[in-house]
């Protein structure tokens, strides 16, 4: 049996203990890091299933090193914030960030989000190159009963949380790119506001100078659409928010 390996970044001591035993005590491998270098230096040498980043590490910004691993991997983030702050959870969204933790939190809490967004990843690793985009051909043997969705030449897995691309390559959607697309699969050729989408989206918090789902939009276009300086798929509503405008088939 796979055992997941788990990447902590934090250079706080106690929290890398506290973490550590949390996650040992669940069979997790863990691995700690505790700046920019040494994170993608781990994930270059072990299979990381899903990385804890703290967004204040005091001599480098969590953000940056999100966006870091985000240019070279799709691996399932989980962000840890010392305030319950929407503004954080927002840039930790657009970095690129699946989940956040608040402090303080339960070791409880951390497991059962862990495990949440290990269940919407991908269950093999990705391989993908500088510019962020998976090229290897992915051969699916398809589940007896799993949930096909096709759309313009792609291929949805909705329970692993897969896209298969035109070329026949795995699509390196994050976690909340493949939910935004998920939204836009059950709300066909409807028009969606963007408060709405926000509601879609676990209920989270939202403002109206809130513009994390128009940069989700941007980065799903850009990984679905043909030509994403001319989307056709997700189409503007100026003024209200978005319509999907593909034929989605179920196979």
């Amino acid at each position: 049996m796979t055992v997941n390996q788990i990447l902590v970044v934090d250079d706080d001591p106690k929290m890398c203990t506290l973490l550590r035993r949390t996650l040992e005590s669940e069979g997790f491998v863990v691995f700690e890091a505790d700046c920019e270098a040494e994170a993608l230096q781990t994930m270059d040498e072990n299979a990381i299933s899903l990385i804890s980043l703290d967004l204040n590490l005091g001599h480098e910004n969590g953000f940056a090193i999100a966006r870091a691993i985000r240019r070279i991997s799709s691996v399932p983030i989980i962000m840890v914030t010392a305030k319950d702050d929407v503004i954080d959870r927002v840039a930790g969204l657009e970095a690129g960030a699946d989940d956040y933790i608040t402090k303080p939190f339960h070791p409880r809490e951390v497991i059962a989000r862990v495990r949440a967004v290990l269940r919407r990843s991908p269950s093999q690793p990705l391989d993908a190159d500088p510019g962020g985009t998976a090229t290897a051909p992915v051969e699916r043997s398809g589940e007896a009963g799993a949930v096909v969705l096709s759309f313009d030449e792609l291929t949805a897995y909705p329970e692993s949380f897969e896209l298969i691309c035109r070329d026949g390559s795995l699509a390196d959607l994050t976690n909340g790119e493949f939910r935004l697309l998920q939204v836009f699969f059950e709300n066909p050729k409807r028009i969606l506001s963007r408060e709405r989408i926000m509601d879609l989206l676990n209920g989270t918090e939202w403002t109206p100078l809130d513009r994390a789902i128009d940069n989700q939009v941007a980065r799903l276009r850009r990984k679905i659409e043909r030509d994403p300086a001319k989307p056709v798929l997700i189409k503007t509503v100026r003024g209200i928010g978005y319509m999907f405008s593909a034929t989605v088939v179920s196979q």
